[in-house]
């Protein structure tokens, strides 16, 4: 069998244009009386895609997964599922099945009776239910608490009960709105990598609903981020992290900073962006169409900077001077905001790759904080 490595890997098939989408939202708009939720949106995504909707609240995300469900429908558009055309379809019939970050246990009953609540539903023979509840329990690793009741259960271990649940049905596509949300910060971060696993060995479409931005890009095949309605870019997590289609998006996900500025001139895959409040002219690798004088943005990810005591030694590197503000220290890795004379803060970051308690730079310092020309992104919207 195909490791689960080796067919991430591969996995791409929006890249191909003879693919067929599995699901797709054609033009849907969502309006609640006057107010439009989600807005002539449309969307592909694909058979075994691990998809994640990331945004803030109110941008549509948990809409457009309602309308996919049944629990909702498009004012206009269309939805369709595997080639089947979903308008008019109650939720009862549609080949889908949601996890709620509620979970929605049922507390009178235990684990497998939870488990086996819609095989019955759905007129299983018993024999049947009793297999496949022994086979989801073994596949979330909860046999040995089949007997028990919800309360009896840890946070993380109700969640995979009401995964279980979900997935036992054999739905075509799995919904998961906010389902780690009650999960304490590393509890959620291991279950990120089992739900991953569990997709994998299901073979199954996922389609997650999030605001969290690491949950997204830790999980998910590609990413759709969402702002009033509309989607933003869609791209896997690596392409909208590291090549952003907007300011929007740059901001949005990760730390940035993001320098205004007017391109002074263009040429040959390298310009100079001269930004008045680094009180620096930047000069950046580049593969947009610039004109002296155009209004653009500088975006640098803090990892991408370097900050020292000395002036970098090497002229054509970015950089500038200023005073340490403000120091955070992660474990991993260290933040620093850095004041310019005139008021301006960049941020800073570095790996603590090596093993130690003090820190070489104190509150205070003057340091400098320099760049790579290929180290950021000129953004025109």
């Amino acid at each position: 069998m195909e490791s689960f490595g080796s067919f991430r890997r591969k996995f791409a098939p929006w890249s191909d244009p003879a693919a067929k989408p599995f699901i797709s939202f054609e033009n849907v708009t969502k309006k609640f009386a006057d107010t439009t939720v989600v807005d002539d949106l449309s969307l592909n995504i694909f058979h075994r895609e691990f998809f994640a909707l990331l945004g803030a609240s109110g941008s549509g995300k948990s809409t457009l997964l309602r309308m996919l469900a049944g629990f909702e429908e498009p004012t206009s558009g269309r939805i369709k599922l595997d080639g089947q055309d979903l308008t008019g379809i109650p939720p009862y019939k549609r080949p889908v099945n949601m996890m709620f970050q509620s979970y929605a246990l049922f507390p009178h009953m235990s684990v497998e009776a939870n488990i086996a609540f819609g095989l019955k539903q759905d007129g299983m023979a018993k024999s049947e239910i009793d297999d496949r509840v022994a086979e989801m329990l073994k596949l979330v690793k909860l046999e040995k608490f089949a007997k028990r009741k919800p309360h009896q259960l840890s946070g993380g271990q109700r969640q995979r009960v009401a995964l279980a649940r979900a997935v036992a049905k054999r739905p075509k596509v799995l919904l998961l709105d906010e389902p780690l949300g009650a999960l304490d910060k590393k509890l959620r971060e291991q279950t990120q990598f089992e739900l991953m696993d569990l997709q994998y060995k299901l073979g199954l479409t996922f389609i997650i609903v999030t605001h969290d931005q690491e949950e997204a890009m830790t999980m998910a095949d590609r990413i759709a981020i969402m702002d009033a309605g509309q989607i933003m870019q869609v791209a896997t997590p690596a392409e909208v992290y590291e090549a952003p289609k907007s300011k929007f998006i740059a901001d949005f996900i990760g730390n940035v900073n993001l320098i205004e500025g007017e391109v002074v001139k263009s040429a040959n895959g390298m310009a100079e962006i001269h930004a008045e409040k680094l009180g620096l002219t930047i000069s950046t690798e580049t593969r947009e169409n610039l004109s002296a004088g155009q209004k653009v943005w500088y975006a640098v990810r803090p990892e991408k900077t370097r900050i020292e005591r000395e002036k970098p030694l090497d002229g054509s590197i970015n950089a500038v001077e200023g005073e340490l503000w403000d120091i955070a220290y992660f474990g991993d890795m260290t933040v620093f905001h850095v004041r310019l004379d005139n008021g301006f803060t960049i941020k800073a970051s570095s790996m603590n790759a090596v093993r130690k308690t003090d820190d070489p730079f104190a509150f205070d310092d003057r340091v400098w904080v320099s760049f790579d020309t290929d180290a950021g992104l000129v953004l025109t919207a």
